[in-house]
């Protein structure tokens, strides 16, 4: 089973990097530039099996986007895994009820070990 990552970041080269990191793993991966692209996306699109979410974006931003997240039930379920450098991602994500962090920059080691972690888990259905 291939499992689709949706990684929300408004960092071009953030977004790509990872992408790149992942795809060659064997995931798929999707990406939106912000919270309010992400949630289109979602709502348009089979559920990923992961996002990883930017706290610090324009349009809407990390926070803004996971409490749209869980109030909706088609949506509640995916796991987030948060990413943020200003230094309280731990934190953060505990408050919104996120799966797990990653504190930028991203240990490629890290990533990998939550992502395997997660997407390791049925899917959801």
């Amino acid at each position: 089973m291939t499992y689709q990552i949706l990684i929300v970041d408004d960092d071009r080269d953030i977004r790509e990097a990872l992408a790149a990191l992942l795809q060659a793993e064997g995931y798929r991966c999707a990406n939106a530039t912000n919270g309010r692209e992400a949630l289109d996306y979602l709502l348009a699109q089979p559920a990923p099996a992961l996002i990883l979410l930017d706290l610090t974006m324009p349009v809407m931003d990390g926070f803004d986007f996971r409490s749209v997240q869980v109030d909706v039930d088609r949506l509640r379920e995916i796991p987030v895994v948060v990413m943020s450098s200003i230094g309280r991602a731990k934190s953060a994500a505990r408050d919104l009820g996120a799966a797990d962090y990653l504190e930028k920059p991203i240990d490629v080691a890290l990533l990998f070990q939550k992502v395997r972690s997660i997407c390791a888990r049925p899917p959801e259905d």
